[in-house]
């Protein structure tokens, strides 16, 4: 029997993953975040040329007998993390030159329909102390959903807003995590692999809603965990790691979440509710019999109870009779009638903002 989702709601659980997700409902999270053990196969330490040890990644969680087995944990945790995905969710997997080509086939293995993959260009990499390879200045995410049929969330025009009206194109220019938002303890790092919290503020910027659920199968130092409480996101983390839970935990019990959640709302994805002409006429924002003029007050006609205008020996609707007036073939109406009020001039267009507003409160208040 599975448990209910809110069990596990904005909290981080100890244990595998696999197991963990095997207790979850099908098709019950809306967005996963998956920063799984790379596989780094480092062989031996690597020194600085003041021959000072780097501090690399050389964890246990890291290491596996080979790619076989890699390639087993990989297909066990994406294949159930497939299973509690909604009809509609989305993946984001990251990964290295080392992991995420296996990753990528397994995906598509298991019917995931990639959508894109963006690269994460680091903009303060760690440098290549040996100087036998390029400088590995990058990470690729995969973003996947559950189907090729799936309507994914994605806000696009957000997005472009978020990066000066130009698209957001698939390379992200973003700094490794360092400085204060780097976790220590003890004066080291209390994670090898922490992530800037501004790369999942993009994903889940972009590809989620306020209230969704959130799933990271490897929390690890909790970015996810703290982004999505900052930005109203629900999430469940699972970690094998008795002391990542333990500090991650503490990381996003400390986020103050975005207080006014009118901030959150994507208003530059908003379609403008459409008002016919008509809806002010019914809602007495302009009266039957009243006159609408031209901006220098050179042309009258008069609102009929159809909301058709009358222009001398014409009648028509707000479009048509500006056309004709302007001797043009078409015309936007609601930029060229204005309504007098208390002997000043107001736009009709203006009224219709004033009407939209209205009605957007009233669908809030319910």
């Amino acid at each position: 029997m599975k448990n209910s989702i809110e069990k596990y709601i904005n909290s981080i659980h100890q244990g595998d993953c696999v197991e963990l997700m095997s207790e979850l409902d099908d098709e019950c999270i809306d967005l996963i975040f998956a920063d799984p053990p790379y596989f780094l196969q480092l062989r031996g330490h690597l020194y600085r040329t003041n021959q000072t040890k780097v501090a690399a990644v050389d964890d246990e969680w890291d290491k596996f007998q080979g790619f076989g087995e890699y390639d087993r944990f990989t297909y066990n945790w994406l294949k159930e993390c497939k299973r509690v995905l909604k009809k509609n969710g989305a993946i984001w997997v990251i990964g290295s030159y080392h992991n995420i080509f296996r990753v990528g086939k397994i995906m598509q293995d298991l019917g995931y329909w990639i959508l894109n993959d963006i690269v994460w260009i680091k903009s303060n990499p760690m440098p290549n102390f040996k100087g036998t390879r390029f400088n590995n200045a990058h990470e690729t995410l995969i973003w996947a959903s559950k189907s090729e049929q799936a309507k994914c969330t994605f806000h696009y025009k957000a997005l472009k807003t978020f990066n000066d009206d130009k698209q957001t194109r698939s390379d992200w220019d973003i700094p490794i995590c360092n400085g204060n938002e780097r976790i220590k303890v003890n004066g080291t790092k209390a994670h090898s692999t922490q992530k800037p919290e501004e790369l999942l503020y993009r994903i889940i910027l972009s590809t989620s809603d306020t209230g969704d659920v959130i799933l990271d199968p490897f929390m690890g130092s909790g970015t996810t965990g703290a982004v999505a409480r900052k930005l109203h996101r629900n999430f469940i983390g699972f970690e094998k790691e008795e002391e990542y839970v333990r500090f991650a935990t503490e990381r996003i019990e400390s986020v103050e979440p975005v207080d006014d959640m009118q901030l959150l709302e994507y208003r530059v994805e908003y379609k403008p509710l459409k008002v016919p002409f008509g809806n002010l006429i019914a809602s007495n924002y302009i009266r039957i019999g009243e006159a609408l003029y031209s901006a220098d007050k050179k042309h009258k006609a008069i609102v009929q109870a159809d909301s058709s205008l009358v222009f001398g020996d014409m009648a028509g609707s707000i479009h048509k009779i500006s056309a004709n007036i302007l001797e043009k073939k078409a015309n936007n109406g609601w930029d060229y009638w204005y309504v007098d009020r208390d002997g000043e001039l107001l736009s009709i267009d203006r009224l219709r903002e004033e009407y939209r507003k209205k009605m957007i409160g009233n669908d809030r208040e319910q």
